[in-house]
């Protein structure tokens, strides 16, 4: 008994030496074979959990292509980006939409110079409301302005659903659509139910800044978004009495980004007063100076969206 005892108590340091003196080579290769097969069951999983919840993509009726307008973070002027490229790309006798899918904090009203609310068609569909020849769609139609909308998740999903869907968009060759800042359930919703032609990312040059477009960028990328490149915002400001010329937020630091991603730069828009005075008046600088160097930057920024979009396809001529 009292053999059987020692020996009990020798044989776990004896098996621990036997493991601890086995080549190392024979470990290493153990380890790394044990956490590949885990790894590959873990991806393998997590494919198979995201293909039965993602939904199947459906074009929107009558619209050939949309373009998301993005960022990761707010006030980088990606509001004003989307409206103005869209008078950009309408200036090309393009027919054009604009959806606000900014629920929380929508501002196509103001910007597009718009009020009321939607007329519903016999088909129970939204009318947008129109100006300057854009349809527009946002939440602040059927809100109050500066109302807050206090919703969870799911309904914030449904109300997306209902701006895609439910809305008499007519025969549009392109529909932007400005989407509220992040990489959270509305960015995968829009993503992942509707074909999407391209992203345009609107970041200023700012380090802080930079950091969430690139997570934007990457979001895109992981649900097979075409991303089409970078839009350098409020890139320099040029003093109106001296014209000296000041890189308050950085200078490049979109370009070394776009470098970094393989993206282009769409485009750079400076900061100026005239950009911010028509925006909140109503009446964006594509429309009301159009001739001045800030509203052909927008001109040359649709362009570039424009040359990098795919051949649209064909859209039957029925409505919803």
């Amino acid at each position: 008994m009292a053999l059987l005892h020692r020996s009990w108590r020798r044989w776990p340091p004896v098996a621990a030496r036997h493991i601890t003196h086995a080549p190392a080579w024979i470990t290493a290769a153990l380890r790394a074979r044990s956490s590949s097969s885990g790894a590959e069951k873990i991806e393998e999983r997590q494919k198979l959990l995201m293909a039965r919840g993602i939904p199947k993509q459906k074009m929107i009726p009558g619209v050939k292509q949309v373009i998301v307008v993005a960022s990761g973070k707010g006030g980088v002027g990606k509001s004003t980006t989307a409206v103005n490229l869209a008078l950009g790309i309408a200036a090309n006798d393009m027919v054009v939409g604009l959806l606000d899918a900014d629920v929380y904090g929508p501002s196509i009203p103001r910007m597009m110079n718009l009020r009321g609310s939607p007329e519903l068609t016999n088909s129970n569909l939204m009318r947008p409301l129109v100006n300057f020849g854009i349809v527009c769609m946002s939440m602040g139609f059927l809100v109050e302005e500066g109302a807050p909308v206090v919703w969870r998740g799911l309904m914030v999903m449904s109300a997306i659903e209902r701006l895609l869907r439910q809305v008499d968009w007519g025969q549009l060759d392109y529909l932007v659509v400005d989407m509220p800042p992040g990489t959270g359930d509305v960015q995968l919703s829009i993503s992942q139910n509707i074909p999407i032609s391209g992203a345009v990312i609107v970041s200023t040059p700012q380090d802080i800044a930079l950091l969430d477009a690139q997570r934007a960028t990457e979001m895109f990328r992981k649900v097979n978004v075409p991303v089409l490149g970078i839009v350098q915002n409020m890139s320099v400001f040029q003093c109106p009495k001296c014209k000296y010329e000041s890189h308050i937020f950085g200078a490049d630091g979109a370009r070394a980004l776009a470098a970094k991603l393989a993206l282009d730069v769409l485009g750079d828009i400076p900061l100026h007063l005239k950009i911010r005075e028509t925006s909140d008046k109503g009446q964006p600088i594509v429309i009301s100076h159009p001739d001045s160097s800030e509203a052909k930057a927008y001109l040359r920024l649709a362009a570039e969206v424009i040359k990098r979009l795919p051949t649209p396809p064909c859209v039957s001529s029925g409505k919803v």
